[in-house]
């Protein structure tokens, strides 16, 4: 394996990383708890 082989396989998994990531963060499921996390700074106790 050269070194393009390894910079090609490097970022394709960086991309599907990345996807993974974007794809996590804006399911439905998760926006109750990403809004709640938003309002904890203005919260006081």
């Amino acid at each position: 394996m050269d070194i393009t082989t390894m910079r090609i396989v490097a970022t394709l998994a960086s991309m599907v990383c990345f996807i993974g990531i974007w794809v996590w963060a804006y399911m439905g499921r998760n926006r109750a708890k990403f809004d709640e996390a938003a309002r904890l700074p203005f919260e006081q106790e």
